[in-house]
């Protein structure tokens, strides 16, 4: 059996950083990681502790359980992520959702996370996230981040944080917009449009719902029209990205 190297970095290990010459650290600034990553959760309190920062995790669990864990720490800095898996119960825990009430806590948060959504980001930001540093910087990155973060300065310029918000805002208009388009449709012109959208033809629409052809051809141009499309593959498209498909 062969030795590792005593230099080869161990995957499994957390990383604990050598504070760097002249590093700004805020010890009386408490920072809690909200990360459901074992690695990088533990990885960053060790490093941040061993720069005399007042450290801490809180596993995820559910999002109510992770602010009753957090409301008995003196308000500081969150380093939070946004995808922290799923509950007891299997419902996904979003930690966009942990925003509003970490801040209405006295809390500060900072976006560390790998998702790859601008919008989804932005709405973090539009909530009143500081900023976002992704999961995949490397490590004296996230750590200067934090630092900045700690001691009152910015870690994102104000442009790039308003882009990130405008997208968000803009998608959530274009949601609202389509939500109220497929409200004009009556229950068995959805009911058709799910079909298109599973593929079917308009007649096997009309003979899974016993109906003549013409029937069907009339309820799709009136869902054409609700729509304002010109076509059913742009129907059964915005029917899709509605249902997130």
């Amino acid at each position: 059996m062969s030795e590792s190297s005593p230099n080869r970095p161990d995957p499994e290990r957390p990383l604990r950083a050598v504070p760097a010459p002249g590093a700004v650290s805020a010890p009386g600034v408490p920072v809690v990681v909200v990360d459901d990553h074992e690695l990088v959760a533990t990885s960053l309190v060790l490093s941040l502790e061993s720069e005399g920062v007042a450290a801490h995790r809180v596993r995820p669990a559910a999002e109510r359980g992770i602010i009753a864990e957090i409301s008995r720490l003196r308000p500081g800095l969150v380093l939070l992520d946004l995808d922290l898996g799923r509950d007891a119960d299997g419902n996904r825990i979003d930690g966009v959702e942990l925003v509003g009430p970490l801040l209405a806590n006295g809390w500060q948060v900072l976006v560390l996370s790998g998702s790859a959504d601008p919008a989804r980001v932005g709405s973090a930001l539009d909530a009143g996230a500081l900023a976002w540093v992704p999961k995949n910087a490397p490590f004296p990155t996230l750590l200067g981040a934090v630092r900045e973060a700690a001691a009152g300065r910015p870690v994102m310029s104000e442009d790039r944080r308003r882009k990130f918000i405008d997208l968000f805002r803009r998608r959530q208009s274009e949601r609202r917009d389509l939500t109220e388009k497929l409200g004009r449709l009556t229950q068995r012109e959805r009911e058709v449009l799910a079909e298109l959208a599973r593929g079917k033809r308009a007649q096997a629409v009309a003979d899974h719902f016993v109906v003549s052809l013409a029937t069907v051809r009339t309820q799709i141009r009136a869902v054409l029209t609700k729509l304002e499309v010109g076509s059913q593959l742009e129907a059964v498209a915005l029917f899709r990205k509605a249902s997130g498909g």
